[in-house]
């Protein structure tokens, strides 16, 4: 059985819609997928859950800050339509709209006026991130390819990296609890934190009501696998996995094809 808890549609970052995401899936073999679009579950207001050929797992991926470092945190599980996952995915859609505003903003001051248009067109939608921003520095020529923008404009430390917005930790955790989900530390590789600093966050996150973490985000050395299944284990947390696909031709992150959860961890699914 192939579950790939982790993926992005066009409802937020991704290229592909909910209904070609779900027809990848299955082409690609997935048995169990969840949708974990970054602060909206729209993906799922177009599409009948009973009516696919795959088990699809209602899902978002909240962002949120810690000790002022970003960390998203997933909600796998989540009743959609609840009154908790309605006020979180409004709340951080409104300050998504603030933060977007502010982006441009700062990359006005640094020579490249009127981003937000371009970025809003690129979204297709009001649910505008970095990426949008990267692509229309990209296409306005600024940049030569998305890795530059972001090292240059919107990555950790750049004018364009504006996180302070978002909802609390503990407030998004409780948003997914509430709505019936299991929260999850998003690709804890990803934040560049020391061995002890992440000890530390995986101590504040299950404090506060966190249950699990991506022990695998698509493709990965087995040596990061062995080291986050074992810290996965010591802190007693559900472990999860997925591919943080956003658009075909991104061989680190194709659906479906991750390794599998070492046998020591419990997987997340088996909480459901």
């Amino acid at each position: 059985m192939i579950f790939d808890l982790h993926c992005h549609t066009t409802c937020s970052d991704g290229s592909l819609t909910p209904a070609q995401l779900v027809q990848l899936a299955v082409e690609s073999g997935v048995d169990t997928l969840a949708i974990t679009d970054h602060d909206t579950t729209a993906a799922f207001e177009q599409l009948d859950l009973a009516e696919q050929s795959i088990q699809l797992i209602p899902a978002v991926e909240f962002s949120t800050s810690w000790r002022k470092i970003g960390v998203h945190v997933v909600g796998l599980n989540i009743n959609p339509h609840s009154d908790a996952m309605r006020a979180g995915t409004h709340f951080q859609h409104r300050v998504r709209q603030q933060r977007a505003e502010q982006i441009a903003e700062t990359l006005a001051h640094a020579g490249l006026p009127d981003t937000l248009a371009g970025a809003a067109a690129l979204a297709g939608n009001d649910n505008i991130g970095r990426p949008h921003f990267a692509q229309h520095l990209v296409n306005i020529g600024a940049v030569g390819n998305i890795r530059q923008a972001f090292k240059k404009y919107l990555g950790a430390g750049k004018p364009g990296d504006v996180k302070q917005l978002w909802a609390s930790l503990p407030q998004v955790i409780q948003w997914i609890r509430d709505a019936g989900g299991t929260a999850v530390l998003a690709h804890p590789d990803k934040y560049n934190l020391t061995r002890t600093r992440l000890l530390a966050l995986l101590d504040d996150f299950s404090a506060v009501g966190g249950q699990g973490m991506e022990v695998i985000s698509g493709k990965q050395l087995p040596q990061l696998t062995r080291d986050l299944a074992g810290i996965c284990q010591q802190q007693g947390l559900l472990a999860s996995c997925g591919s943080d696909f956003h658009q075909p031709g991104q061989p680190w992150a194709e659906l479906g094809h991750f390794p599998t959860l070492p046998d020591s961890c419990q997987p997340v699914w088996n909480h459901w």
